[in-house]
């Protein structure tokens, strides 16, 4: 657990620049004015360098400074009274009952006592005390606390080129050029972080590996990054390529009962744990998404695991993990019992990729022999990629708290994967996480939630999600309850709204799976490879996956849960169309149509995302300028890709189903003047594929990619002040230069440069569509009727200076 916060200390809002880099370990000052009792000195005991607890007598050190400008002399020897003493103790467990990792806080007035299960307990015990005080928190208290399972990591998706998979916060910190950094201050810090909230173990590089990250030079320079992570008490993991006995060790091979294989693995394995004597363990992704494994030579994934398992076992360290590869249930079922123990198979949340809504693996319930652990993504790799604010643990619990009912008794899944339900030594979870060298860590700083959150939850997954959620904002931004209430609700709004302008009623979250996964493009999700299949025609929609009708795909489930998801009346309507294909006119539980519930939920979300904007915009002043305007250009970003996606969706469905909405807002924009039809010169209109990617399915771009446009047209406008807004389409490869006039007045200007320099870190398209369609606006322009109305649009590159239309919007009004 971590602590509820009793007492809080009054304060004055310090607004100093910050970068975001220290994240929740700001140490922040406090206000003057209040009656600490705190130690007068530090006690580690340990005093190596490479030690977590001479590391945590360092942060407790630096911490009390930051936050009361005090700084107090660490020592490994001395007496306890009015000093904060840390360390570890060989009865403790015995005494206190903590489980590895665990540890006992006692704080009593100037005297604190930190005793941890291991040399990584006493850290996290240090980080929880100073937790307490930077949030105000003097309290008197005496706890143990346990993690609810010992495996708690964090995947990278980081390449040996430098590059990050997924990555939306610049390149990474750990590898470039094929090789390992010089430099690895970043990873240092990064550890720190992670050691924080609780996290022991990091795989350093993408699950798609490349077979080089184990030559020799690489593991000495994996080495180094072990080297770093030892003294914040976290461990390193590598992912490993299956087919490197033949692409590495040079062998004809990579079969994995192959006696030339098994030693080319022993071998490597050894030069490993020469090198990193407390390495974590193997990630093998195997027989997934086009990766080698032992399919190929007709072996199982239990024998293709076992290889590596017996690799490690002479070392008594790590665990292999098995990503669910072709996780489905009829796959993995038959192999239950025949992984090693030290073997953990690693299941992602739901049956499909980390979208924005799906039900539990079914997975979960149908491997009673085998250690299992849940894969979650803080990256947001369909979940609008660090550009939109999307507080993720409201969606986990849908999966964690879900009971599936195995043997007709409780079986919530967070009981299943930290190994008690089903009475299995290991357990725990895997966070994909893309961390990389921008200064926010994520690309945005309100995404660091998602990561401070998972450490939280991982290590008790009976955590409030809005308690983590403000204890965080406190951490980062302080003790102003303003800020608080504030950022509390628009996270807690935020995967709700996420979720409407997105995919509802279980379809999915309707993002273009073949190219970005960031924009809309509903029509990717069929007739594909992937699974995210909508079966949407001119009539119904959903994919039936019932055993009565469907793909089968229901039965998986132990028979309360099957029952359920098999009959439409007891199937959940958020999960509707997940299971069940119906025609557009069915009748939800609400009473609404499911076409209407899409029309209204897509309006409904995007006009949530247009208040974070002005919620934000109250905050001004309380927060630092330069982390205010961070967060305030990617929440107006968000606002205007939000009516992207609204109208992408609605217009889609509507052109598809022909249904009309009931409160006749499709298709219906009075305040829109469509570029094609304005006068143009040097421009000409451009058909848009997908066709919803577009208003009116047509934009204007210039003739060539050197010439000079401009789009002109007579305002029919009511003389008044509005809200001047263009929606345009941002290409990567091109620095597009765009002027408005209002008769000769010039109301604003741009350049059409943001994914170019990479203020906002989704992944670019070079095309006009749904992840390139964007909007910038000018506020309070003063408009007469018969103004004339001209933007002057100059292509650069390889963009040729799209335009989509303009929207003249009124005081309150939402396009």
């Amino acid at each position: 657990m971590m602590l509820r916060l009793l007492h809080y200390v009054l304060f004055t809002s310090l607004v100093a620049a910050e970068d975001g880099r220290q994240a929740w370990l700001r140490y922040a000052p406090l206000s003057q004015g209040h009656n600490t009792p705190l130690p007068s000195s530090i006690i580690a005991l340990n005093s190596s360098t490479n030690s977590p607890v001479n590391t945590a007598g360092l942060e407790l050190q630096n911490g009390i400074e930051g936050i009361f400008g005090k700084r107090l002399s660490v020592r490994n020897t001395g007496k306890e009274t009015s000093s904060a003493v840390v360390g570890t103790i060989s009865q403790f467990q015995k005494a206190l009952g903590a489980a590895q990792d665990g540890f006992w806080l006692n704080v009593k007035g100037s005297t604190v006592q930190i005793l941890g299960q291991n040399e990584r307990g006493a850290l996290y015990g240090a980080f929880e005390y100073l937790s307490m005080l930077a949030q105000g928190n003097f309290s008197n208290v005496e706890y143990v606390t346990n993690p609810a399972a010992p495996v708690r990591w964090i995947n990278s998706w980081d390449n040996m080129d430098g590059s990050i998979t997924r990555g939306f916060g610049g390149n990474s910190i750990f590898f470039a050029d094929g090789h390992v950094v010089s430099d690895l201050t970043r990873a240092s810090e990064y550890a720190r972080l992670l050691s924080s909230i609780r996290i022991n173990a990091v795989v350093v590089n993408d699950v798609n590996a490349d077979s080089t990250t184990i030559n020799p030079e690489n593991i000495q320079g994996v080495g180094r990054i072990a080297d770093v992570f030892r003294p914040y008490g976290v461990q390193l993991g590598l992912s490993m390529n299956f087919a490197s006995p033949m692409e590495l060790g040079n062998l004809s091979t990579y079969d994995p009962l192959d006696p030339g294989v098994i030693g080319f693995w022993d071998d490597i394995t050894k030069q490993i744990y020469d090198r990193i004597p407390d390495f974590a363990g193997y990630l093998v992704k195997a027989d997934s998404e086009g990766t080698p494994g032992p399919l190929v030579y007709n072996r199982t994934l239990a024998e293709g695991a076992n290889l590596f398992a017996n690799a490690i076992k002479p070392f008594d360290e790590g665990d292999w993990k098995a990503d669910r590869a072709n996780a489905a249930v009829d796959f993995f079922r038959s192999l239950d019992g025949q992984f090693d123990d030290n073997v953990i198979v690693q299941i992602k949340y739901g049956p499909i990729d980390f979208q924005v809504r799906e039900p539990a693996s079914p997975l979960f319930a149908n491997l009673f022999k085998t250690n299992i652990a849940i894969e979650l993504q803080v990256a947001q790799e369909y979940l609008g990629q660090q550009c939109h604010l999307v507080y993720l643990p409201p969606l986990w619990r849908t999966i964690l708290d879900f009971d599936l009912r195995v043997q007709n008794q409780s079986s919530l899944v967070r009981n299943v994967i930290i190994g008690e339900r089903f009475k299995r030594p290991l357990g725990g979870s895997a966070a994909v996480v893309n961390v990389g060298l921008n200064d926010t860590w994520l690309g945005s700083h309100l995404a660091m939630s998602n990561l401070y959150a998972y450490g939280r939850l991982a290590w008790d997954w009976t955590s409030d999600s809005e308690e983590i959620l403000q204890d965080w904002t406190r951490l980062t931004f302080g003790l102003d309850k303003t800020v608080i209430d504030t950022i509390t609700q628009m996270s807690m709004a935020s995967w709700p709204a996420y979720e409407n302008y997105s995919g509802n009623l279980g379809e999915q979250t309707l993002n273009d799976i073949l190219y970005t996964h960031f924009g809309p493009n509903p029509q990717t999700l069929d007739n594909t490879p992937w699974g995210q299949w909508t079966r949407a025609d001119h009539a119904s929609i959903g994919m039936d996956r019932t055993v009565s009708n469907g793909t089968g795909f229901s039965g998986q489930y132990p028979p309360e849960v099957a029952a359920m998801y098999e009959n439409i009346e007891t199937t959940p309507d958020n999960l509707l169309l997940w299971f069940h294909h119906v025609d557009y006119t069915q009748r939800l539980k609400s009473g609404k149509t499911v076409i209407q519930h899409f029309y209204d939920a897509h309006y409904e979300g995007a006009e949530t995302a247009q208040k974070f904007v002005m919620m934000w915009q109250s905050l001004k002043g309380k927060i630092d300028d330069e982390r205010f305007d961070d967060v305030l250009f990617r929440q107006v970003f968000q606002a205007g890709h939000a009516i992207v996606w609204r109208d992408a969706i609605v217009d889609f469905y509507h052109n598809i189903s022909g249904i009309p909405d009931d409160s006749g807002r499709v298709g219906y924009h009075p305040f829109r003047i469509e570029a094609e039809s304005m006068e143009l010169s040097g421009y000409e209109p451009y058909v848009v594929s997908p066709f919803e990617a577009a208003s009116g399915s047509i934009a204007i771009v210039t003739s060539t990619n050197s010439t000079l446009g401009t789009a002109t047209t007579v305002l029919n406008f009511t003389a008044g002040i509005y809200d001047l807004a263009v929606n345009y389409f941002d290409l990567y490869g091109g620095n597009s230069t765009y002027q408005v006039f209002v008769n000769d007045r010039m109301v604003g200007e741009w350049v059409g440069n943001v994914v170019d320099v990479g203020k906002l870190g989704h992944t670019p398209s070079i095309y006009l569509d749904g992840h390139s369609a964007t909007r910038i606006t000018f506020h309070e322009v003063s408009i007469e009727k018969g103004d004339v109305l001209k933007i002057v649009g100059q292509a650069q590159g390889v963009e040729p200076a799209p335009l989509d239309y303009v929207a003249l919007l009124p005081a309150g009004v939402i396009d």
